[in-house]
């Protein structure tokens, strides 16, 4: 590795450590295939394939330790409720045991189970019986014909645009306060309040769409902090099909809703006019979303802060999901308090996270060199990473978004990211790094949700 982060030496990125896994299986006299099939609703599915050692000949736990990683990334990169083995049956026992309700990797079971409302099981099966790849067609129109209402539903402000034809006849922003609220009744008249307000700029309502924080499948929400508070059997009746209801009282008209993730990367799209782009935001977590070859959806969760990205078995541990290495710790706000800690830069611990970030950040801006070495630590780990998301993602362009990336520490971390990539991994050199304009920071989320639904 010629590039290690000076405050982390220990870190052991992803993509390096599989790259060696696949070496020392080539370079053996027991390679064998495993291929990994993730199921996700309506049948849908991902199929991955890689070298790994043959079954009990010294090496079952060497093919465990870097293929259930690999499976743990799929899993919030792409979201399923269902992995067929093919290739291992070792593995494929080992990870039945740890993937079941009561096993070392529960949380992640339970959670897609939840999400995809089906029991979370793995099955191993013969090469032949691996189902058949298949792969939703969600087609991003980027078309602004008609009337339409395009909503935004952030943590702290919800912002609505109406547009007609592709002409924005009105914006606004309104700060709401929907995670500390436990009534679904406070949300819905909120996210009514905005809409309305749009459609009284339009002669009529022809789509509605709709990017909001959270895990979407089918339009429905299943898991976002903004519902935070709402009682489980309340959330379940009232906040699934919100967005589903809501639209009804607008004559029914087509609606789509996306994860804000995605409708960021579709945002970024429209502003760069080309696809295959890949938007992380590093704030009070590390989100993600993604716009495929010719400005398609991919259904896919995009959860990348529980992705691994460290495969030091000694990294942080993430507090809700209880696992190490995962990139939540590598691109918010938690990974700059982290590598600050490692200084020995003390912060008041009543601080709150967002102001601790605040304060290495006017330490880096009055060009204090401890600081800037946090963010350029970032920028190594994330060079690193952006070759680790190439193996699940096909990238054009990363977009990169959030407070830790504002000001000269952004700067820092993408001119570090740069070089770790470009002198690293040549094959990747076309993929190109980006911030955001001003414009996409602010409205360009409600204008790019606009343009979700189909209109004839």
């Amino acid at each position: 590795m010629k590039f290690i982060p000076s405050l982390d030496p220990n870190f052991k990125p992803a993509v390096l450590e599989v790259r060696e896994f696949i070496n020392r299986v080539k370079n053996s006299d027991s390679e064998s295939e495993v291929a990994i099939c993730v199921e996700r609703t309506r049948g849908y599915n991902y199929i991955y394939r890689m070298p790994a050692f043959l079954d009990n000949t010294g090496h079952d736990d060497e093919n465990y330790f870097v293929i259930e990683r690999i499976i743990k990334s799929i899993l919030w990169m792409v979201g399923g409720f269902k992995v067929y083995i093919a290739g291992s049956k070792v593995l494929a026992d080992k990870l039945m045991q740890d993937y079941s309700a009561t096993g070392s990797r529960s949380f992640d079971a339970n959670f897609m189970g939840r999400v995809y409302e089906s029991e979370f099981t793995v099955v191993y099966c013969d090469f032949d019986d691996l189902p058949e790849s298949s792969t939703p067609d969600i087609t991003m129109e980027n078309a602004l014909n008609g009337n339409r209402i395009g909503f935004d539903a952030g943590g702290s402000d919800r912002k609505v645009s109406a547009v007609i034809n592709g002409e924005v006849q009105f914006s606004d922003e309104t700060v709401w306060f929907p995670k500390i609220n436990s009534d679904p009744k406070y949300h819905r008249e909120g996210i009514l309040e905005s809409m309305r307000s749009a459609a009284s700029y339009l002669p009529k309502v022809d789509a509605i769409g709709v990017s909001t924080a959270g895990i979407v499948v089918d339009n429905r929400i299943m898991v976002a902090s903004l519902f935070i508070k709402v009682p489980e059997e309340e959330f379940d009746s009232k906040v699934k099909n919100i967005y589903l209801d809501i639209a009804k009282e607008f004559g029914d008209v087509p609606i789509v809703v996306a994860n804000d993730g995605d409708v960021t990367a579709l945002a970024g799209a429209m502003e760069l006019n080309d696809d295959k782009v890949l938007g992380i935001a590093m704030g009070t977590s590390e989100a993600g979303g993604y716009i495929g070859q010719g400005g398609k959806l991919l259904g896919w969760l995009n959860e990348l802060a529980f992705a691994p990205v460290d495969f030091n078995t000694d990294a942080m541990v993430d507090e809700w999901s209880g696992d190490y290495g995962c990139g939540v710790k590598y691109f918010s706000q938690d990974s700059v308090i982290k590598l600050a800690g490692y200084a020995g830069i003390k912060l008041d611990e009543e601080f709150s996270p967002a102001k601790k970030l605040s304060i290495i950040q006017d330490m880096n801006r009055d060009n204090d060199p401890i600081a800037n070495e946090i963010f350029e630590n970032i920028g190594i780990y994330l060079g690193y990473t952006i070759a680790y998301y190439a193996m699940f993602y096909d990238i054009k362009h990363v977009l990169l978004l959030g407070r830790v990336m504002s000001g000269k520490g952004g700067n820092s971390i993408v001119a570090k990211a740069r070089e770790v990539l470009y002198n690293e991994f040549n094959e990747l050199a076309n993929i190109v790094m980006h911030l955001p304009s001003e414009m996409n920071r602010r409205v360009g989320q409600s204008i790019a949700a606009a343009s979700l639904p189909k209109v004839e």
